[in-house]
């Protein structure tokens, strides 16, 4: 149902090599660039993740409540994510862990303040 996801950066260089780092993990890369929009995943495939200045040419903002749910493989690639993401400018929002019975989960944002979780979900809700 959802094509890509589009997040604000104030800081493109930065915000690629973020990116680029926890993309590679998930095993996608840049399938689209431009001076001011970077877009990582597989034409046809699932869902994307673009990064882009706005469009209005104001600063970058983070949306409260909004965050970008990555789909993991398994716990040991969800503790990879994370290791990623904070070595490559994120800070942490929580720990990888079981959140409830059959959801195992972490949550990050990025260098511009995007919030973002790792996950894996084991029954349905």
């Amino acid at each position: 149902m959802i094509g890509y996801v589009t997040l604000g950066t104030n800081d493109r260089a930065r915000g690629a090599a973020f990116y680029d780092a926890v993309c590679a993990e998930l095993g996608v890369g840049r399938m689209m660039e431009s001076e001011e929009f970077i877009g990582w995943g597989i034409p046809g495939g699932g869902a994307g993740i673009g990064l882009t200045r706005p469009f209005d040419g104001n600063a970058a903002s983070v949306g409260n409540g909004v965050m970008v749910a990555l789909e993991a493989k398994d716990e040991a690639q969800v503790q990879r994510i994370y290791d990623i993401a904070l070595a490559n400018g994120g800070t942490c929002e929580g720990p990888p862990g079981e959140r409830f019975p059959g959801f195992y989960a972490t949550y990050f944002r990025d260098p511009d303040g995007n919030k973002l979780n790792a996950h894996i979900m084991t029954v349905a809700g």
